[in-house]
């Protein structure tokens, strides 16, 4: 029985393809090339057409892949040289002009580690709309930003879309970051990667558990995602370990579908939470250095 390999991530939706057809050559209506800043490795796939929505299961964009493993590998400078990575390829995303408002959207849920990406991202976020509103003449050169942790369904009762654009409707916000947990197909890339979009994002859509989506057509502004693939579905690994899991799929295991995380998930997300909000601060803030950012926000 043939199953199919889930992942949030547009880079492995693309080695999926190329495997299912055999070959890596480049495929119609994607691009893909690879760099690097800083010493941490850049990947862009870019959606052009329907050819390429059709063939990676992913709207028309443009999809960045940031490789942490000198943070891994405990590297000098890693943290900083990566945080200025993600802020320099997320302000490319962006066209944002002086003046205009952001709001930062930390999805998931914070009692849950491996969901708990994006609450703990707005620990470390640098919050200016009610200083530029309340006192302009001392911070009229910050741009307004503000945040919100719309916590989960099962604890609110709410959509996190429902919520947010309750929120959005009052501060009227000209675009928004999404930061949320991913499911990755690797565990290799499991806290080890940074997935960067200017497409927004659907919620829970690879550990089956499908949310609203966030983006452009639902809030009617530019939505833009930073995600951190935490987990891997079970049935995924076992897929990519060649197993026979005909009788082990998500309808027949008694237990229901299963991820598999780090051991060490909690320090993990600490970090990358970190790294996240540090990146997107220096994104919003162009004037602002790493040793700005950790005096207001530490």
């Amino acid at each position: 029985m043939k199953m199919s390999r889930r992942t949030d991530l547009a880079l492995e939706e693309k080695e999926i393809y190329e495997e299912s057809v055999g070959k890596t050559t480049e495929l119609p209506g994607v691009l893909a090339r690879e760099g690097a800043r800083e010493g941490i490795s850049v990947t862009l796939v870019r959606i052009l057409d329907e050819q390429g929505e059709q063939a990676l299961h992913k709207p028309v964009g443009a999809y960045l892949t940031l490789d942490l493993l000198p943070l891994q590998r405990r590297e000098q400078d890693a943290f900083q040289r990566a945080a200025r990575t993600l802020g320099e390829e997320l302000r490319s995303l962006m066209d944002l002009k002086p003046g205009m408002s952001v709001l930062v959207a930390g999805l998931g849920n914070r009692a849950v580690t491996p969901d708990a990406v994006g609450p703990k991202a707005l620990d470390h976020l640098l919050i200016t709309r009610h200083l530029v509103k309340q006192a302009p003449s001392f911070f009229s050169e910050y741009r307004p930003v503000s945040a919100i942790a719309p916590g989960v369904l099962g604890i609110t009762g709410l959509e996190s879309a429902e919520v947010i654009q309750g929120v959005a409707a009052q501060i009227k916000p000209d675009c928004m970051i999404v930061v949320d947990a991913l499911a990755a197909r690797s565990l290799d890339r499991v806290c080890t990667t940074i997935q960067l979009t200017d497409t927004g994002i659907v919620p829970g859509s690879g550990i089956h558990n499908a949310r609203e989506a966030f983006d452009h057509k639902r809030f009617g502004f530019p939505v833009y995602a930073v995600g951190v693939p935490t987990v891997v579905d079970v049935d995924t690994l076992f897929e990519d370990f060649s197993l026979d899991t005909a009788a082990g799929t998500s309808k027949e295991r008694k237990s229901g579908p299963l991820i598999v995380t780090p051991r060490d998930v909690d320090a993990q997300v600490d970090q990358i939470a970190k790294l996240v909000a540090y990146g997107v601060n220096l994104a919003l803030h162009e004037g602002l250095d790493i040793e700005d950012i950790a005096y207001f926000v530490e």
